[in-house]
């Protein structure tokens, strides 16, 4: 029995030969709290859904990720996150949330009541039952100015710690095969709103590059992606987070000691030009604050987080064999959501609340109803 949200995950933590459960009709704003700044969703709601109603209550998320078409459960459950120093995952703002069980028992869970079982089930896979509906704290609505523009790399990365600091929202993604990175920074304003310029289909560009042989390509690239014009906009908060991408591709992010993040990134860059890698996608290097749950990417201390992505279609597994044993090196914890190869031993040693997690996995669903093939793994059960 394994719960679906909006099928964005790209690891195999749905599929089951069991039952489906769709929480697409529990959707909407159930209740807020003007003074809290406070508001409760029902958790089918999906992410892109959530930032116009709250702007009618006033309220705003703190902070998105930069895809909105998740559900809220689906998106608290793999820890899923935006990026900002000073700002962690979805799961960090939690103030409250149900979870049914299998047997049919409903918890109101809050750090205020069960606070130990709160942590475990605001980031749990949907290892624990299904969560029906989600408290978040939130703030007053906001705008942010974004800014995107293209400057080398090595630039970008001598200036990281400063600007990390300088900007509440900050992020580059590194074009391999290329001495260029595309950064984008969000500050907050009072300034009038701007819209953006209308968004470029990257497809094509990508389409351009991949017919190149992968020896010739830097001249290319770096003459197509440094000639890229600088772009400004102002918006509501819920519209500068956020991105449409309509290209289908396949994901690997681990979270990175936030001292260890650029060495590692560096070493990855350096592999995927000594291999000569056939790929397009730029990477992604983005950092979180510390949180307290018990499976969160960002649990006990700020990461930086640093994805590869390779397009649908293509076989992903030797390009992402090559760089997860890097992500190893520096100490990294995969996204729940995104393709990775870690069963229970490797993981037990990365989350130190991983055992009391399956405790209560264990108490809470003695039969193991709500465990896939992939969850076992994870957990290093044998079929309950």
């Amino acid at each position: 029995m394994r719960p679906v949200g909006a099928g964005h995950s790209f690891s195999p933590l749905v599929p089951t030969d069991g039952t489906l459960i769709v929480l697409d009709k529990l959707s909407g704003l159930i209740g807020f709290d003007k003074k809290s700044r406070q508001a409760t969703f029902a958790a089918g709601t999906r992410l892109g859904n959530t930032g116009p109603l709250l702007e009618g209550i006033g309220q705003a998320m703190i902070n998105l990720p930069d895809i909105d078409r998740q559900t809220i459960a689906g998106a608290i459950a793999t820890s899923t996150h935006g990026t900002g120093l000073q700002t962690g995952s979805l799961s960090k703002y939690i103030t409250a949330l149900r979870l049914v069980t299998p047997q049919g028992e409903v918890y109101d869970l809050s750090r205020d009541s069960q606070a130990d079982l709160f942590d475990a089930a605001r980031v749990s896979l949907g290892a624990l039952g299904v969560i029906t509906r989600v408290t978040f704290q939130n703030r007053d609505s906001f705008s942010l100015k974004s800014q995107t523009w293209v400057e080398p790399t090595q630039d970008v990365i001598e200036s990281f710690n400063e600007r990390m600091n300088q900007y509440e929202h900050y992020e580059f993604l590194p074009f391999s095969h290329s001495d260029y990175s595309l950064v984008i920074a969000h500050s907050e304003t009072h300034n009038p709103l701007l819209a953006p310029p209308p968004a470029e289909d990257a497809g094509d560009l990508f389409a351009l590059i991949s017919m190149i042989p992968v020896s010739l390509r830097k001249p290319v690239i770096n003459f197509l992606v440094s000639s890229l014009e600088a772009s400004e906009s102002v918006e509501a908060s819920h519209l500068a987070l956020t991105n449409v991408r309509n290209d289908r591709f396949n994901e690997m992010e681990y979270s990175i000691p936030i001292d260890s993040g650029l060495p590692c990134l560096k070493e990855v860059l350096q592999t995927i030009s000594d291999h000569q890698v056939d790929v397009v996608i730029p990477l992604e290097y983005r950092v979180i604050a510390s949180d307290d749950t018990w499976l969160g990417m960002c649990t006990s201390e700020a990461k930086a987080s640093i994805s590869i992505h390779r397009m649908a279609g293509y076989d992903y597994r030797p390009y992402f064999d090559l760089i997860e044993p890097i992500f190893w090196k520096y100490g990294g914890r995969p996204h729940w959501g995104k393709v990775h190869s870690l069963g229970y031993k490797q993981l037990a040693a990365l989350y130190p609340r991983m055992e009391d997690f399956i405790e209560v996995q264990k108490n809470f669903d003695p039969e193991g109803q709500m465990l896939n093939p992939h969850l076992r793994k994870l957990f290093g059960f044998s079929k309950r």
